[in-house]
């Protein structure tokens, strides 16, 4: 009798440390659920940080523009697909010879990699060879079509004028522009 007291004590031990075991168990699982709870409620983490980035952008072997980018982080979830630039970006765009057509700065951007665009947003600013200049604040470049636009308030300047108006469409290269809706033009040539 004596062997079966003492394994119904071991055996009431074990259950009750098993009970302790779970009880702990429970008691760090709930704190670390709430963590993970906190956690998942916050912002979009990045799943990629990148800095001083440069990215080459080609079509037919031909390079059709390169973006430098202090900071880059890129998100990847079922309703979010972008890389954002929020220290800006510097992208130039080339010629089929390799010549620097024109070039865009701003001070944050946003790249929606499933359309395929890259907005540009704060301080913009395109400039193309002949010297000719764009500023606004939000820019948008649709790289399939290789075009640029805006539904902003836009200012161009050239060397004899100056366009003011609101949304503007242009090739990448800045060469071929048109404001949508002119609200003055200042002559230079006087």
């Amino acid at each position: 009798m004596q062997i079966s007291g003492f394994t119904d004590i071991v055996m009431i031990n074990k259950i009750a440390y098993l009970f302790l075991v779970l009880f702990a168990l429970s008691a760090c699982g709930n704190k670390d659920i709430e963590k993970i709870k906190v956690i998942s409620n916050n912002k979009d983490l990045p799943i990629e940080i990148g800095t001083n980035i440069s990215i080459n952008y080609t079509d037919s072997g031909y390079q059709k523009a390169t973006l430098f980018a202090p900071l880059l982080e890129r998100y990847a979830t079922e309703t979010r697909s972008e890389t954002e630039m929020t220290k800006g970006i510097t992208a130039y765009f080339y010629s089929r010879e390799g010549k620097v057509n024109s070039y865009i700065k701003s001070k944050y951007a946003v790249r929606n990699e499933r359309e395929r665009t890259i907005t540009a947003r704060k301080e913009v600013q395109v400039v193309n060879n002949k010297g000719d200049t764009l500023r606004t604040e939000e820019l948008i470049w649709d790289e399939k079509s290789d075009k640029i636009y805006s539904d902003k308030a836009v200012r161009i300047t050239t060397p004899d004028k100056i366009i003011l108006g609101t949304g503007m469409v242009s090739n990448s290269a800045f060469t071929q522009f048109k404001v949508l809706n002119i609200s003055g033009i200042i002559s230079l040539n006087q």
